[in-house]
Formats: structure tokens, C-alpha cells, sequence
């Protein structure tokens, strides 16, 4: 049985590289039935795409997509940075599938801005290489610490992340998540917005933000490479979804609804943007 949900908002899937959780996010799409799907940026890796690399999980992610703008899903695809190929097709309807760069909707009378977030980002705007640089190093932190984890598990013992480990320890990292949340939230209270909901920096967060000029809450959707969360917005609530609380109640049924499409001719699609 789905679940029925108004809206969600799912971001940094990061599709093509070796961190990212296709068949849980698969498993989790294949569990609700949303009004609403907003994919908020770097869905597809394009930084880090490799021709040798897109396994079937992660195409029938993109089949899962496809197949929910073809039925009675709004799709909307937010580019970030990390799939700014997307950016020459924004304005690009398909079905219920559209392309752009931000989002503004009313929900329950309530003013709601949805952009991934890179804007804020000095390294990605004026350094580029660099940011590409870190992406691999991040990449391939993943890997490592997937190996890592696959050790605790036989052993009994909990999952670690270095990522986590990092973003809450060192300085600079704490320092920039604060900024990064703040100045999201104060730019919406100037333009009044009652949400804004961003991406990019991995860091699943609901929280109100207030100032002299008025009040605001800033929502972010995390990612499916270490957190593997949703935000979901149904009866007047916003929640987070966490895929390790609710994996228990989660199906394996991968091949429901998606229809049979020609893997090869849409890998091929994904490959002439890398």
C-alpha cells in the first residue's frame, strides 16, 4: 500500500557515482504516491560521470522518474551544480516533467522557495576545479567509508561516517553549514517567503529562523548518499523521512510500475552531457 503525500522533495541523489544509494531510493519512491515530486539538484553526477560506471539501480531510478511525469506526478527537476548541464533546458516540459532553476509555490497559503542551493557557494561560482577537486576527494571518502562500514556491520558494531564526522567537528565545515543556512533564510524573510527548501550541502535540517524584519522556515532534504532523507509536506506538516527508520517498512519491489524502457539508449542520453 503507498503512501499518499502532497509533496516531496528529494536532492543530491548524486546518480553515476559510488556513493549513492539508487536501490534505496528506489525502494523509497516505490513506497509513496506523491502530487508533487521535486528533485532539487544534483540528481545526476555529471562531475564525476564515468561511461564505465551507471549501474541498472540507477537507471531504474531515472525509469521510476520518468514513469511518475508520465501519471498524475508534477515533476519538477531543480538543476544544482553538480548537473548544470541541465541549466541550457531550463524551461523544458516534458509531460508532467519540468526542467528549471528554482521554484516558488503556495502551499496551504503559504509563500514556498525551492532552489539546491549552490548559489550561495563561492567555490562552485568562482572556482570551479576546485569544487570538482572536492568532489572526487568526497567520492572517494565515500567509498572508503563504505568498506569501512561493511567491516562494522560483520562485526556487529553501528555504521560510521567520516562525512558526518568532519561536518561536525572541524570549524570551517560547522561555520559554513551556519552561514549557509542563515543566509537562505534571511534572503527568503526579505522577500517574504514563508519556506525556503534547499539542498546541497547534505545536512537534512527543519528549523524556524527569526530577525528583526520577520520569520521563516528553513528546510533542507539532505541527501541519498549518507543520510538517505526526503522532506515530505502532507496534512499542514513538513517531516524529514529517513530511510534507515523506515526501511523495515519498505517493500522489495523495484520493477512495480516502472515501465520497460531501452537501458542502453538511455545511458546513452545520460552520456552526452558528461
Amino acid at each position: 500500500m503507498k503512501r499518499n503525500v502532497e509533496l516531496v522533495v528529494i536532492s543530491d541523489v548524486h546518480l553515476g557515482t559510488y556513493g549513492c544509494k539508487a536501490k534505496e531510493l528506489l525502494r523509497y519512491l516505490n513506497s509513496i504516491h506523491p502530487k508533487t515530486l521535486v528533485l532539487n539538484g544534483d540528481i545526476i553526477d555529471i562531475w564525476q560521470f564515468k561511461k564505465s560506471y551507471f549501474p541498472k539501480p540507477h537507471l531504474k531510478v531515472i525509469r521510476k522518474i520518468l514513469s511518475l511525469a508520465t501519471k498524475n506526478t508534477d515533476v519538477y527537476y531543480i538543476t544544482g551544480n553538480h548537473d548544470e548541464m541541465f541549466r541550457k533546458f531550463t524551461d523544458f516540459e516534458l509531460g508532467k516533467l519540468k526542467v528549471c532553476n528554482k521554484i516558488c509555490l503556495n502551499i496551504d497559503q503559504k509563500k514556498t522557495w525551492i532552489f539546491h542551493g549552490d548559489v550561495f557557494d563561492a567555490s562552485v561560482q568562482h572556482s570551479k576545479w576546485i569544487a570538482k577537486l572536492g568532489g572526487k576527494g568526497y567520492d572517494l571518502l565515500i567509498i572508503i567509508n563504505n568498506v569501512v562500514n561493511w567491516f562494522l556491520e560483520k562485526m556487529g558494531r553501528e555504521k560510521y561516517s567520516f562525512s558526518k564526522k568532519i561536518k561536525n567537528n572541524v570549524k570551517k565545515a560547522v561555520k559554513y553549514i551556519g552561514d549557509f543556512e542563515l543566509t537562505a533564510s534571511e534572503l527568503a524573510i526579505d522577500n517574504h517567503y514563508d519556506y525556503v527548501v534547499c539542498g546541497h550541502i547534505h545536512q537534512p535540517q527543519i528549523r524556524e529562523v527569526v530577525n528583526k524584519k520577520g520569520s521563516c522556515t528553513y528546510l533542507n532534504s539532505g541527501d541519498w548518499i549518507e543520510n538517505l532523507s526526503a522532506l515530505e509536506y502532507h496534512d499542514k506538516e513538513w517531516k524529514i523521512f529517513y530511510y534507515d527508520e523506515h526501511k523495515h517498512l519498505l517493500k522489495d519491489d523495484e520493477a512495480e510500475e516502472i515501465p520497460e524502457m531501452d537501458n542502453s539508449a538511455l545511458l546513452k542520453i545520460v552520456t552526452n552531457f558528461s
